[in-house]
């Protein structure tokens, strides 16, 4: 039987495959953050995936990544959040909604803020560092962005921890040079993710699904390593995290000269260490690839992300491939 066909349930979020679309940048939003009718066709032509993660939407105007990308900050979003859930959810497969800070790397606020002073590695912006009043009102920013996803009717929301956004920049020793208890040491280092995930679980109630996309590598010299992620995502478990989305690289993207499926050491790293399901992304075009590795267990779901923007009935070919 096929392990990508296979249903799977996590709380109330039920798959009916393992095909995962995952967040990717659209650009198809207005200049202020709301959802377009390009955004329907966009998702609803990959309907046939099991799940769809709505791509990074910021919590507030600093967090902004780039222009005419989704905005969850204000109540005035609903309206177009709530259609798109709601018609991705008729159409099959469970939704969420990816929930972002870009901090240092925002390629579009005046200020932008980060954990330290220091240039980003990608970006080379240099943030104003955040203040512990700073925090505390990014914890209520993503309280409410967790509350409008459920009010909206998505499925799950998933906290962005990598590609060199906030999160990811709190753990990088790259980025985080800190010296009071948000610095220094990784328990330090891990302390403000934890309170995000903490917040929104204590938002959402226990029985809804968060995803967590942690960047467990940051692949540069000195960064946030393999290593050090697996000791921190069953404490992202323990913190209420249901499903770990795994990615690499503080700048996102392709590694040059990465094979098929660069990331499955990282995700089959992370699957050794905690006892929820992990989706493996980064490099997967083709069913069986998938399916071996499913079968190999280095992950529970597979994100497919080129080759879905490509090839957008890409799960109906895999079915009369792999003969399901």
């Amino acid at each position: 039987m096929s392990r990508l066909f296979s249903p799977l349930a996590v709380k109330g979020l039920e798959l009916r495959n393992r095909i995962v679309m995952p967040p990717m940048a659209s650009s198809l939003a207005t200049e202020d953050g709301a959802v377009t009718e390009k955004h329907f066709d966009y998702y609803l032509t990959r309907a046939g995936v099991g799940l769809i993660i709505v791509e990074h939407t910021f919590i507030e105007p600093a967090g902004r990544h780039k222009p005419k990308q989704l905005a969850v900050y204000d109540d005035r979003f609903l309206p177009g959040l709530k259609k798109l859930a709601e018609k991705i959810r008729e159409a099959g497969p469970g939704v969420a909604l990816q929930l972002a800070h870009a901090g240092s790397n925002s390629a579009s606020s005046p200020e932008p803020v980060g954990p330290s002073a220091v240039p980003h590695p990608v970006s080379g912006r240099i943030p104003r560092e955040l203040t512990r009043a700073d925090l505390t009102e990014l914890l209520a920013a993503y309280r409410a962005a967790a509350r409008r996803a459920v009010a909206a009717g998505f499925s799950a929301v998933e906290i962005h921890g990598a590609h060199g956004y906030l999160l990811n920049q709190f753990l990088s020793p790259l980025t985080n040079k800190r010296r009071d208890e948000y610095g220094g040491s990784l328990e330090n280092r891990l302390r403000f993710p934890l309170e995000v995930v903490t917040a929104v679980r204590e938002e959402v109630g226990p029985r809804y699904p968060i995803l967590y996309r942690l960047g467990a590598d940051d692949n540069m010299a000195g960064g946030f390593t393999l290593a050090e992620a697996r000791q921190i995502a069953p404490k992202l478990v323990e913190a209420g995290v249901d499903i770990l989305d795994i990615s690499g690289g503080l700048g996102g993207g392709r590694p040059a000269g990465a094979p098929p499926a660069y990331f499955a050491p990282l995700a089959a790293g992370i699957k050794e260490v905690v006892p929820v399901p992990v989706i493996l992304t980064g490099g997967i075009t083709t069913p069986r690839l998938a399916e071996e590795l499913l079968q190999q267990g280095k992950g529970d779901l597979i994100g497919i992300g080129r080759a879905l923007l490509a090839e957008p009935d890409w799960p109906r070919r895999a079915r009369r491939e792999l003969e399901v």
